[in-house]
Formats: C-alpha cells, sequence, structure tokens
C-alpha cells in the first residue's frame, strides 16, 4: 500500500512582524511568528491580553492600521501572498478566500441595513449575475445554516441578541466557502450556553467547508474543545504550539503550564492561582527571554539570550532553555515567593 499523500499547508506564514509605531520606538506586536495550517485543520492562538492575537489574525486579512504596520513576513494563502497582493486582488481575496469573524458582531454589522442585504452584498460584491430569487435563497441557506430562521433576513442587528449576532456574522463569513476562516474570540461577552452554541456552530460550517480555521481566545479551555492544535503567544511571539492534548496533559513551557494551572477544574477543589505580575511593554522588552521576570524556572541564561523554538515532543515545539536539557517541565516551585528556581 502507497503513503497517503502529503498535504500541502492552505496558510503559511512565515516570520510575521507586525509593529506599532509610537514616540518611544515600534512596539513588537506580532514577533518573527511563523505558522501552517493545512485544509481543515483547527489551530487555536491562546494568551493574556496584549500578547498579539487579534493584531495576528487583522495581519493574516492584510487589515493592519495605522499606527500599525506589517515590518515584514509573508503570508502565503493556497500559494498566494498576501503581502504582495494589490489592492483589487485583496478585494476578491478576503471573503472569498480568507474571512473574518469579528471579535465584536454588533460594531461590524451595519445598524442601518437588514442582514439580508448585508450579505447580499458581500455576496454581490464578488459575484456577478445572480438573480434576486438566487440570492435571497442562498441567504436563507446561509441563516439555516448557522441556526437561524428566515425570517431573521429581514430584521436590523439591535432587534438581534448578542449569540444572533454572532451567528449573522458566521452567515457572511462562509458566504463564499473561504478556504481559512479566522474566527477573532467569536464568543467574547457572551454567557457559556451561547459561547457553547456558537462554537458548535463554528465547527459544523467548518467541517461542511473543509476550510482551516485559526481561533483567537483567551479560554484555554473553549480553545482546547474547538482546535486540532494550539498556539501560545506572548509577548508577540508563539513560546509553545503542538497538539491540544499534549499542550495540555504535558505542556513543555512554563506558561503554558501557568495557563492550564490557572483554569479550574471540576475533580479537585483548589485555589485558583493567576500568574504573578504582569506582561512586559512591547515597545522596550526585556533582554533575554521576554518571560523570564515571571518565570518560576527562569535562570542566568534566561536574562541574556532569547530562546528559539525546538521540539520537545512529539510536533509539539517550545522557546525554552530548559530543553533539550530537560524531557519536561521540572515540578513547580511551592512557595508563593520562589520565582526563580534553578532548572
Amino acid at each position: 500500500m502507497s503513503a497517503p499523500k502529503e498535504v500541502d499547508p492552505v496558510l503559511e506564514v512565515t516570520n510575521l512582524n507586525v509593529h506599532y509605531d509610537t514616540g518611544h520606538g515600534p512596539a513588537k506586536a506580532v514577533n518573527d511568528v511563523s505558522i501552517s495550517l493545512k485544509p481543515g485543520e483547527r489551530l487555536g492562538l491562546i494568551g493574556e491580553s496584549g500578547s498579539g492575537k487579534t493584531t495576528m489574525a487583522t495581519a493574516l486579512m492584510r487589515l493592519t492600521r495605522p499606527p500599525g504596520r506589517i515590518a515584514s513576513g509573508s503570508v502565503m494563502l493556497d500559494g498566494k501572498d498576501i503581502m504582495a497582493m494589490s489592492a483589487r486582488e485583496l478585494r476578491e481575496t478576503r471573503l472569498r478566500d480568507i474571512a473574518l469573524i469579528p471579535q465584536g458582531a454588533m460594531s461590524s454589522l451595519n445598524p442601518v441595513m437588514r442582514l439580508e442585504e448585508q450579505i447580499i452584498d458581500a455576496i454581490v460584491a464578488h459575484t456577478s449575475g445572480m438573480k434576486r430569487a438566487a440570492l435571497n435563497a442562498r441567504v436563507e441557506e446561509l441563516l439555516t445554516n448557522v441556526g437561524l430562521a428566515a425570517e431573521v433576513a429581514r430584521r436590523f442587528p439591535h432587534e438581534l441578541s448578542g449569540g444572533m449576532k454572532q451567528r449573522a456574522a458566521m452567515a457572511i463569513a462562509t458566504s463564499l466557502s473561504p478556504k481559512v476562516i479566522v474566527a477573532d474570540e467569536p464568543t467574547s461577552a457572551l454567557d457559556v450556553v451561547v459561547q457553547r452554541q456558537v462554537m458548535q456552530t463554528l465547527g459544523r460550517l467548518q467541517d461542511g467547508l473543509g476550510a482551516a480555521v485559526v481561533l483567537i481566545g483567551h479560554d484555554m479551555g473553549l480553545v482546547a474543545q474547538f482546535a486540532d492544535r494550539v498556539g501560545v503567544m506572548y509577548a508577540g511571539k508563539i513560546v509553545e504550539i503542538g497538539p491540544v492534548r499534549q499542550m495540555i496533559e504535558a505542556p513543555r513551557h512554563p506558561y503554558t503550564r501557568l495557563l492550564v494551572d490557572s483554569l479550574p477544574g471540576i475533580k479537585v477543589k483548589q485555589a485558583l492561582i493567576g500568574i504573578p505580575g504582569l506582561p512586559p511593554p512591547l515597545v522596550n522588552l526585556p533582554p533575554g527571554c521576554s518571560f523570564s521576570p515571571r518565570c518560576p524556572f527562569a535562570f542566568e541564561r534566561c536574562k541574556n539570550e532569547v530562546p528559539q523554538p525546538q521540539e520537545v515532543g512529539d510536533r509539539q515545539q517550545a522557546a525554552c532553555h530548559l530543553y533539550p536539557e530537560h524531557s519536561a517541565l521540572p515540578p513547580m516551585p511551592v512557595g508563593p515567593n520562589d520565582t526563580e528556581a534553578q532548572p
């Protein structure tokens, strides 16, 4: 029997850098990030606020606006570099080949247009010659796919609940069957029941399209239930990436471990422990590893040398100086003030 054919990535990001210009110099919001996704794959990106997740999402769509700028790097979408496209090529590519589900559906929907007109506008901008009856039928199909009744098409955004608005945004994002969907915290500000419903809807849509998904989120548990792989961002960098089960059960970067440990459990009652300290200012990153001031395992090398990503497990990479000397993270220090333990 012949080996299965290797599938080429549909999205390949290489050495992407996004800076925000300030009076004190550039803030490196996305710092030399490289990722790849194959068709149908689900990648979750998590991290604290300010880690670069949303900046990453907008850069993938080439929607970065001043004072932000894409300083360098490439974003290859099905073999075509988004960074090298003309304005016309970008308009044709967005929504058709790569689509964004925004964080705030209310602010992305036009408040003075009925939902059907917004969906039709998106379709007509990329497809010519469709009759009104066909467009109406497509609108009804899209709304049904996201669990909304056909009559919702005649409503204005303010007449919809938060969950309904998010589903409407999904309907628009999937209207042209894109190859890649970028979902920027699609469950933000929704209650836990609606969060689950929205994520189930996104999963069903993605399976039907065979699209790759980049899911941006704060909630490690929510992302872990959806994604195949998880990338952990800190201070603009991906510090660890790997299959979701390994990232939860055997994280190799201290920051990932602390994120996992901050999740409430249902088996053992224990106090919730936050990550001490604050993320560094992106305009003035500390020397060496950016996480070293908060890391319980930091040692002298961490303060002077930037760690590079390295293989630490099966399809798992981490940027940490503990490797390759260690095969796993050491036990966490017991003392609450023990913030510097020799490895």
